[in-house]
């Protein structure tokens, strides 16, 4: 959620910027964007990794009952 966030401000500072010729607010637009890019990616993989830890648990479990 507060990627979707950060890329709207980013977005947003990346137009005013073009919009008033605003160099460094365009660059800080984009870099608030690539900051969301970059939650939203760790984000993912966190969610794999616990996946994968949970499967491997679930299998553990399995094996110790048998």
């Amino acid at each position: 959620m507060t990627e979707r966030i950060d890329e709207a401000k980013g977005r947003t500072k990346e137009a005013a910027g073009d919009l008033t010729d605003d160099k460094a607010l365009k660059r800080e637009g984009k870099i608030d964007r690539a900051a969301s890019t970059a939650k939203e990616k760790i984000d993912q993989a966190a969610d794999k990794l616990k996946d994968k830890v949970g499967s491997g648990r679930d299998r553990d479990r399995d094996r110790e009952s048998d």
